[in-house]
């Protein structure tokens, strides 16, 4: 159970993944929260006394997407000018977010009742890294099954047009192309056929509602007004036409998915992206157990694979990892990104070029 100092620690850390990451603004709020929140309002004093474990929880981003909401609909002109980078003092920045908190009590409070779902399509960039290396590994043929897919952004990979380093993915007449920053060595060009894209989130978004998309757009970090247009672009693609998205438990889903027949020729993919610190233990426990006996029994004809790109916040950026069946099914790691996909490092893990964030236990995470 977490207590005060754990809490306010929450935000120190949020505050070094952002200054590694190229967000001071939201560096500095993360700072300034961790400083200068009380309990003087009803919402410091609900963060303050936060039962989970708040790095794992995501607990600083569920509070900053309030406020974020409430900048985009302009409801607060000196909150606005923190978001626009007009105001850096830590002191000043204190104050602001202190009183929004005192006027906005009821507007804030429920963005604490549950994660942040983003689902950046930038993602889909470096996780198109691990179904390159399934495809180089069994062949082209691919059918995805994402957990945790919020809202379905990235239910739309096989619909999005990609540049990875130079290597070119995806439909020449897609409305979203996403070029991420590159390092390392492009992408290789292999044959890839995405045939079919479904997903599960246990709440999943209508981003085709004006309400969600409020809610996916005030999830955008304010240093990066191209996400927001991309993110509203991917909106607009599934209002022309839908993805496959249900509500469901993961391990539920998951566990049902690989008891389905498959096709020969197609490898079968299980795909996440920071999602894993969100699962209950034995939820997670559970996919790895299915996704362990269905790799026993995958055969060259009807292969089975596993991609991720998942935090490891003591290094401050997103590991892309893949493993497969047939074989031995160990981890391969294929390359770190940036945590929305604005860059790419296809060269390897490089955690000594950032500062090392000291976690606490339980805010590891371990697929």
């Amino acid at each position: 159970m977490a207590d005060e100092k754990t809490n306010r620690g929450a935000f120190l850390i949020q505050q070094q993944y952002c200054e590694a990451n190229a967000a001071p603004i939201y560096g500095r709020m993360a700072g300034a929260a961790a400083a200068g929140l009380t309990r003087d309002t009803a919402v410091g004093a609900r963060v303050l006394d936060w039962p989970g474990e708040p790095t794992r929880d995501a607990l600083p981003l569920r509070l900053f997407g309030g406020f974020h909401a409430l900048v985009l609909r302009g409801a607060d002109a000196g909150l606005a000018a923190v978001y626009a980078g007009a105001v850096t003092e830590q002191g000043a920045i204190i104050a602001t977010l202190e009183r929004v908190l005192a006027e906005q009590e009821a507007a804030l409070l429920p963005w604490l009742d549950g994660p942040p779902q983003t689902n950046e399509p930038g993602r889909s960039a470096a996780l198109m890294l691990g179904l390159i290396e399934i495809a180089r590994r069994y062949g082209p043929k691919i059918e995805l099954l994402e957990i945790g897919s919020s809202a379905g952004l990235n239910l739309l990979i096989d619909r999005y047009r990609f540049d990875l380093g130079g290597t070119m993915y995806g439909p020449e007449d897609s409305p979203v192309t996403i070029t991420p920053k590159w390092a390392g060595p492009p992408a290789q060009g292999v044959p890839l056929e995405i045939v079919s894209v479904r997903g599960c989130d246990v709440n999943p978004l209508n981003a085709t509602d004006p309400a969600v998309g409020a809610r996916l757009a005030a999830y955008v970090w304010p240093e990066t007004p191209e996400r927001l247009t991309r993110v509203r672009a991917a909106i607009a693609m599934q209002v022309a036409r839908g993805v496959d998205l249900v509500q469901a438990d993961a391990a539920d889903w998951i566990e049902a998915r690989l008891a389905e027949p498959q096709a020969a020729g197609v490898t079968r993919v299980l795909l996440h992206s920071v999602v894993w610190q969100y699962l209950p233990e034995p939820v997670a426990e559970r996919i790895r157990v299915a996704m362990k006996t269905a790799g026993e029994r995958a055969t060259a004809e009807r292969p089975l694979g596993w991609v991720m790109m998942e935090p490891d916040r003591a290094l401050g950026h997103q590991v892309i990892r893949a493993r497969s069946w047939p074989g031995d099914g160990a981890w391969v790691t294929l390359g770190t990104s940036h945590a929305h996909g604005a860059w790419v490092d296809a060269s390897g893990v490089k955690g000594d070029a950032l500062p090392a964030v000291d976690l606490p236990e339980a805010a590891r995470v371990s697929v």
